[in-house]
C-alpha cells in the first residue's frame, strides 16, 4: 500500500489532474491525505474551493479509502459531518440492500484519480435517489433554484474565505 500511495503522489505531482491538487497531511503519513477541490465550472460549486481529506486503509486498495470533506459543503451525497457516499467508496462486494451492482462499488483497480474525477463528477450531478444528507436531497429535489442554490452559494463564498487557511 506504501509504495502504491507514494506512486500515485508522485504522479499526481508530476501530472496534475485538472480540476483537484492533492498532497499528504503529515509528511510522515502516507495513508493520510489533503485534497483541495474546484467547483466544476457550469455547476453551483463553480468557483469554490473544498478541502477534503482521504484516510486509505492499510490493505489499500483491497479496500477503499474514506473521504471526508473538511470544507462545510450542502450536498445530497455528503452527510453533515462532511463523508462522502458514494458508490466507488463502498466496501467491495455485493451491496446488501441490493441498490449498487458489484462493480459500482469499490475495486482495486481504482485510483486516487477515479475517486477524484469520481467525486467532481458527483459535485456536477448529485444521485438524489441515495443520498447522504436527506435535507440536501430534499431541497435539490424540490427547490433546486431557491434554497438548495443559496446555501451551496454560501458553502462556496466561505470556501473561498478558508480555501488557503
Amino acid at each position: 500500500a506504501q509504495q502504491l500511495l507514494s506512486a500515485a503522489l508522485l504522479c499526481l505531482n508530476k501530472n496534475p489532474v485538472e480540476g483537484f491538487s492533492a498532497g499528504l497531511i503529515d509528511d510522515n503519513d502516507l495513508y493520510r491525505w489533503e485534497v483541495l477541490i474546484i467547483g466544476p465550472p457550469d455547476t453551483l460549486y463553480e468557483g469554490g474551493v473544498f478541502k477534503a481529506h482521504l484516510t486509505f486503509p492499510k490493505d489499500y486498495p483491497l479496500r477503499p479509502p474514506k473521504m471526508k470533506f473538511i470544507t462545510e459543503i450542502w450536498h445530497p451525497n455528503v452527510d453533515k459531518n462532511g463523508d462522502v457516499c458514494i458508490s466507488i467508496l463502498h466496501e467491495p462486494g455485493e451491496d446488501k440492500y441490493g441498490y449498487e451492482k458489484p462493480e459500482e462499488r469499490w475495486l482495486p483497480i481504482h485510483t486516487v484519480e477515479t475517486i477524484m474525477i469520481s467525486v467532481i463528477s458527483m459535485l456536477a450531478d448529485p444521485n438524489g435517489d441515495s443520498p447522504a444528507n436527506v435535507d440536501a436531497a430534499k431541497e435539490w429535489r424540490e427547490d433546486r433554484n431557491g434554497e438548495f442554490k443559496r446555501k451551496v452559494a454560501r458553502c462556496v463564498r466561505k470556501s473561498q474565505e478558508t480555501a488557503f487557511e
